[in-house]
């Protein structure tokens, strides 16, 4: 047995249905972020630079890229003889097969992961979302109050509490209510899905809820402790957390880091975000292009204009092409004199000569009203659009496309177009 005083369980198996067509092939933590990460990176990294060398990484959902993507952990230095990271999937065992049902659920179902290294502490971690956090600060705070459970928690607008699990706490910081997602909140101090656990009092949780159906943290395990009388306690944090699991907030935490001060600042020496990375060649600027407060990546070619723009690895933007408030996602091509303006293209998508992507007003979904509701053009990977077309706002568009699927040359705002891959 290797003894670990804190190892960490990312859980990183989610949909992440609300990022609609980005997300249709792969999971939510393998998306691309600022150009040359993955979303999975941030916490990643945050467990390296805090100590935590020894990180369970769950995947359920599309796992190929992002198992690739994890690898063996070799950047985040978390390949190790003792420790470093595993990837945990569903398995078969002689009682049957399941998959995760629950975010507690997934934690139960790798107890004998967790209990070969037997942690004093356990840190839960989501996969999805985009801060910088030092978790062994956070561990001494556990430490110091005698808590059996410290929830990261950060206030939030009042009117979007809602959304959130809500934390009421004393003037100790005890927690003495926890709402998860309530309609009348009862406090704007909402739980960012980070927890430390003392790792008996969880193990005996997990198994006293086993049977529970999709049991999770918020709903059942909290509330459990709650009724235990068990010692919680809320870690307040005041640095940025973004949680991009909606389509605005996802472009709308990408724009920030182009902003003249970012928010959030990639460039830190003393915090490194560290990721996979191919080697690429050095990005190509011609004398016409003009580039203008932008992330461009490795192994760009920019022929065009690029603005207020996040654009990852061996992008091609031809000559005449414009590209506006846009994240434009590894090897896509932007061909001479396509137009795009607040649109979010993923990975090996081709825009046809001409193109006007982003025009006209915003108008209602007719395809999924809670996934697109926002000016945003949203383009799934290995798409093609074809040449001199237009796409108006609140559009999704996924799939090989022809000039036929564009009734007049236009999918108009609020459209959609899925097409399936024909080779699968």
């Amino acid at each position: 047995m290797i003894k670990k005083e804190m190892i960490a369980m990312l859980l990183a198996g989610g949909q992440g249905s609300r990022l609609g067509v980005l997300t249709k092939n792969v999971a939510k933590p393998a998306v691309s972020f600022g150009g040359k990460y993955s979303i999975i990176d941030f916490p990643l990294s945050n467990c390296i630079n805090s100590g935590v060398d020894t990180v369970g990484v769950l995947t359920q959902y599309q796992p190929l890229r992002l198992n690739a993507h994890i690898g063996i952990g070799i950047p985040w230095d978390l390949d190790r003889n003792r420790g470093g990271v595993t990837v945990l999937q569903p398995y078969e065992s002689q009682s049957g097969s399941n998959w995760f049902s629950g975010t507690a659920n997934a934690i139960y179902q790798n107890i004998r992961y967790i209990d070969q290294y037997d942690p004093d502490y356990v840190l839960i971690l989501s996969g999805d979302h985009i801060y910088k956090m030092d978790y062994e600060v956070m561990l001494e705070y556990h430490k110091a109050m005698k808590a059996d459970l410290t929830i990261a928690s950060m206030p939030v607008p009042m009117e979007e509490a809602s959304r959130f699990g809500i934390t009421v706490t004393d003037e100790n910081n005890r927690i003495i209510d926890f709402q998860e997602k309530p309609k009348e909140p009862k406090s704007n101090l909402a739980s960012m899905g980070i927890y430390i656990f003392t790792w008996k009092v969880l193990r005996d949780a997990l198994i006293k809820n086993k049977d529970v159906p999709e049991c999770d943290f918020g709903k059942h395990i909290i509330p459990y402790l709650f009724e235990n009388q068990n010692p919680i306690y809320a870690y307040e944090f005041n640095g940025y957390w973004k949680d991009v699991g909606t389509l605005q907030s996802y472009w709308q935490a990408n724009m920030e880091l182009v902003a003249i001060i970012p928010e959030f600042n990639l460039y830190e020496e003393y915090w490194k975000i560290y990721t996979q990375t191919d080697t690429a060649a050095p990005q190509y600027i011609s004398e016409d292009a003009r580039v203008e407060r932008s992330i461009v990546s490795e192994g760009c070619e920019i022929f065009g204009e690029v603005h207020n723009s996040v654009i990852s690895a061996g992008v091609t933007i031809e000559a005449g092409a414009f590209v506006q408030d846009c994240i434009i996602m590894a090897n896509t091509v932007v061909k001479a004199g396509a137009r795009l303006d607040k649109a979010i293209v993923a990975e090996n998508v081709v825009i046809g000569e001409n193109c006007e992507i982003g025009v006209g007003e915003f108008a209602p979904s007719v395809y999924d009203q809670r996934v697109y509701n926002a000016d945003l053009v949203t383009i799934g990977e290995n798409s093609v659009i074809p040449d001199h077309v237009k796409v108006g706002r609140n559009t999704a568009i996924y799939g090989v496309t022809t000039a036929e699927d564009y009734p007049e040359g236009l999918l108009p705002s609020g459209g959609a177009i899925i097409k399936e891959d024909e080779r699968l």
